[in-house]
């Protein structure tokens, strides 16, 4: 998920007003003028007195962000790797299902997490369930009872127009399953990672 934020621009001696919008690759500008600027190019980014500050292409860019600046020159300096989007944590249990991925278990492994190899685990804090096609889409209700009430589901998927499986299909089924889709990262050039959860009115509640 991106950052936005209502601000001024401040470029090559002119200034506009507008909508900047930081996301995993690039960063716009929308409003008086227009920019999309990708973060392969940004370089020398600081924040100073709620200003964030950055060249691009040999064009300095100034943003008028207030407190938010720090947190989005941190976000452009030092973006999150895939296993922090995805939301990996030490003592977490994860299951795998129909994903072949040997960086993502190495990453499992590399955070303190445990990878349950048994196809029948339950009670899992993350599954990650590879969908290639829309019948695979059938298995999001099982995939889900494997799950810690307040546990997440991701289903990565083919990205682009032509895929397989479109956004729209997945969220219908996974709605069907009793699932909300919570937050969709690119898990890769050419795929897709949505995540789903319980809603927490149907989470069993903990006893007192």
């Amino acid at each position: 998920m991106g950052y936005d934020a209502t601000c001024t621009l401040i470029t090559e001696g002119r200034t506009f007003s507008g909508t900047a919008r930081l996301e995993e690759k690039a960063l716009t500008f929308r409003g008086e003028a227009r920019l999309a600027i990708p973060l392969a190019i940004v370089d020398g980014v600081e924040a100073r007195r709620g200003r964030l500050r950055f060249t691009a292409g040999g064009r300095e860019v100034v943003l008028t962000l207030g407190d938010a600046a720090e947190k989005w020159a941190k976000r452009i300096a030092s973006p999150p790797s895939r296993i922090e989007k995805l939301g990996v944590k030490a003592g977490m249990r994860i299951g795998l299902v129909r994903l072949e991925d040997p960086a993502l278990v190495e990453d499992i492994e590399s955070r303190g997490a445990t990878l349950e190899r048994n196809p029948r685990a339950r009670g899992l804090d993350i599954v990650f369930f590879g969908a290639s096609a829309p019948a695979d889409l059938d298995r999001l209700g099982p995939l889900a009872a494997r799950l810690q009430p307040a546990g997440a589901l991701w289903l990565v998927r083919a990205k682009g127009k032509g895929a397989p499986i479109a956004e729209s299909v997945s969220m219908a089924a996974a709605k069907r399953a009793g699932l909300v889709d919570v937050k969709v990262v690119s898990y890769s050039d050419t795929q897709s990672a949505e995540k789903y959860v319980i809603p927490v009115a149907r989470r069993p509640r903990s006893p007192r």
